[in-house]
């Protein structure tokens, strides 16, 4: 085995390499997000699977990657609010923009699965909202465990936390270039437009990892990132914003709200807590 301590890197990019692979195949030949189902989680359990079978290799605990036993509900509820405080900030201001516009209509509750090109589907029966919620679990759980848990805890076997947290957000984004560079060989999508598209949803996404690995720094466990990293999926999933024009016609916007205020709100938290250490 390589020495991961010494050269944690080629690790790193080894696993987030076969990561990679399950998602390619499930993005692009079972197309599972594509399906009733709407949601892409089998690379997702595989990644978990992945995670589990690599404990021993490397001798960490399961708390010693972030699932520690202490403080768990506290720090999922701290997560939890953090979401709910951020996209009602979000939902509230595109509310009012459409108010303003006397396009307004009202909330719908309904299972969609989120799209670069916008919202597909439209299911609200209890099943789909189950497995709605059941998809975006098997989602933290294999995100927040991968990214922020085992790739920042090898990067610090060398390096610093912020070189750690840097590598493993980086990697995250590149994460989500999938659907975009699907668009394109579909011919769902312009190249310039999915280049654009796939610029922000990177930028947006290693930003997102940052504030993740932020709130790991801050609690010393993955918790409350899996907690707010669920309630901004489920939120855009289940939650539509009604107009008499269409729906959902400000999704950017919320989410750039949203995510903003809470990638804001952690970096003060985490800037004041090194200033008082």
């Amino acid at each position: 085995m390589l020495d991961y301590k010494r050269n944690p890197i080629p690790i790193i990019l080894m696993f987030y390499a076969i990561c990679f692979a399950f998602r390619t195949i499930e993005y692009f030949i079972f197309r599972t997000d594509q399906s009733m189902i709407g949601e892409a989680f089998i690379h997702k359990l595989a990644g978990i699977l992945l995670l589990a079978a690599s404990m021993p290799l490397f001798r960490y605990s399961w708390a010693e990657v972030g699932f520690s036993h202490k403080k768990v509900l506290r720090n999922i509820s701290l997560g939890a609010l953090l979401g709910a405080v951020v996209f009602t900030a979000g939902y509230g201001i595109e509310i009012l923009i459409q108010l303003s516009a006397g396009n307004f209509t009202g909330l719908k509750l309904y299972v969609t699965s989120y799209s670069v090109l916008g919202n597909r589907g439209m299911q609200s029966s209890i099943l789909f909202i189950m497995i709605c919620i059941a998809g975006n679990m098997i989602n933290v759980i294999m995100e927040e465990g991968v990214f922020r848990g085992q790739f920042v805890r090898l990067a610090e076997e060398k390096y610093s936390f912020f070189a750690a947290c840097i590598l493993s957000s980086v990697l995250f984004g590149v994460w989500h270039i999938m659907q975009p560079l699907r668009n394109v060989i579909d011919g769902s999508q312009s190249m310039a437009g999915a280049f654009m598209a796939g610029l922000i949803l990177v930028v947006t996404s290693t930003l997102l990892g940052i504030q993740y690995c932020m709130l790991y720094k801050l609690t010393g466990s993955l918790w409350a990132g899996m907690a707010a990293h669920f309630m901004n999926n489920t939120t855009v999933n289940l939650l539509h914003v009604v107009t008499a024009s269409g729906v959902d016609e400000l999704l950017t916007v919320r989410i750039a709200i949203a995510q903003t205020l809470s990638f804001l709100i952690v970096l003060f938290l985490y800037i004041s807590r090194n200033r008082k250490a």
